[in-house]
């Protein structure tokens, strides 16, 4: 008896030892850090807040998670060399990030090639989960589709009839642009769109952009500019009185990333989606705000609830499936829940798309800052297509 307890004992004692030193799962994450910092640097502060949790409680499946990441260089040729190499190389279980649409496109069809799992956080574009979307890729953040669904409703109610556009020259600000249209058509038919901007990124020549605008004599302006655009954008038109008794609604202009540059410049009255993270004040959201404030001493940005998500959903994922095999996280994906500094959302099965939603505001001063007013939160789960739709989208 004492002979078998012993080797029970010392079995035990190996399991333990084994698991100790088991090898960490590897999570390859890329993105264009260089390229857009204003977001990315707080997405990556939430991500490693994440990988601090999830392994001090124990990693997942026994095992640490480790997170192997790359810059992409902002080039969708560069990134899914970035990847090929994080899979080959590096020998990573999951794909996880990417900001720019066509880069997160590029990369999606690198993980259906490769059959490896890609939870894409931030690329916005409609066609990552719907025209072009696979089975390897699940995306985190409501769609350009999902947040123009958002302020839509707002904009309907103003019955402006004259509408601009203006938006950054590649795939998430054509695909809002489209949306919006499309949406806002549907829900006033007698609307007239009779200008459009589109400049290069982070190349806008804003009094050109400003002057056309001005000429067309609109009612009322849609924006998808954010950064630095939008900065110049903003500077311009206040200058040159664009936005004096004009309606204007901007796509993420309510984002601490893009509000908090603009300081006393901020256009007040703005219709925007965004992050109020201050006036927040449901139980997620503090516990969160807490311990990114204790561990970062600053405040989150809406790239800090992304990159917090987008990693505590690989780690759920992995969790769910009991392995890190293609095939068993997809089906893990799929109807999985996960609790977010939002509330929690479901990643559908249907596309793969997340039920994240965004705030809904208005923009204001006060003490010479940009802040968000007569906020709601917006639950996407409300604002997606219907399943029947969503299978048609990815049948086109």
């Amino acid at each position: 008896m004492k002979f078998r307890q012993l080797t029970a004992a010392l079995a035990l004692a190996a399991l333990a030892l084994g698991s100790a030193h088991a090898q960490p799962i590897k999570v390859g994450e890329l993105n264009s850090y260089k390229v857009f910092p204003a977001f990315l640097e707080p997405y990556k502060k939430g991500w490693q807040l994440a990988l601090e949790e999830i392994n001090r409680s124990g990693g997942v499946l026994g095992r640490k998670l480790e997170v192997v990441s790359r810059d992409d260089g902002g080039d969708p040729g560069s990134a899914v060399r970035v990847a090929e190499e994080l899979i080959a190389r590096d020998h990573v279980a999951v794909l996880m990030g990417e900001f720019a649409s066509n880069i997160g496109l590029a990369v999606s069809d690198l993980a259906a090639r490769r059959k490896i799992v890609f939870v894409a956080a931030e690329p916005l574009t409609d066609k990552l989960v719907w025209q072009d979307g696979n089975a390897y890729t699940f995306r985190l953040r409501p769609s350009t589709y999902t947040q123009v669904a958002m302020l839509v409703p707002e904009a309907a109610k103003l019955h402006k009839k004259r509408w601009a556009l203006v938006y950054p020259n590649y795939e998430y600000g054509q695909s809002a642009a489209e949306s919006f249209k499309k949406l806002l058509k549907k829900a006033q038919p007698d609307v007239e769109f009779v200008a459009e901007q589109a400049p290069p990124l982070g190349k806008i020549d804003a009094g050109s952009v400003v002057q056309a605008l001005a000429e067309a004599k609109p009612d009322a302006i849609f924006s998808a500019l954010f950064a630095t655009d939008l900065q110049k954008f903003v500077r311009a038109g206040n200058l040159r009185g664009l936005f004096k008794g004009r309606a204007v609604f901007d796509l993420l202009g309510g984002e601490p990333e893009y509000l908090d540059p603009l300081g006393d410049e901020t256009p007040v009255g703005w219709w925007v989606t965004g992050y109020p993270w201050n006036q927040i004040r449901t139980p997620e959201h503090e516990k969160f705000l807490k311990a990114y404030e204790k561990r970062w001493h600053d405040y989150p940005r809406v790239g800090s609830v992304v990159g917090y998500s987008a990693l505590h959903t690989v780690a759920d994922a992995i969790r769910k499936a009991g392995s890190t095999d293609s095939a068993r996280l997809i089906a893990a994906l799929e109807g999985l829940e996960v609790q977010t500094p939002f509330g929690p959302i479901v990643y559908r099965a249907v596309d793969h798309q997340s039920t994240m939603g965004a705030y809904v505001g208005q923009l204001a001063k006060k003490d010479g800052k940009g802040v968000m007013v007569n906020w709601h939160f917006a639950d996407g789960a409300d604002y997606l297509p219907s399943p029947a739709e969503a299978r048609l989208l990815r049948k086109q």
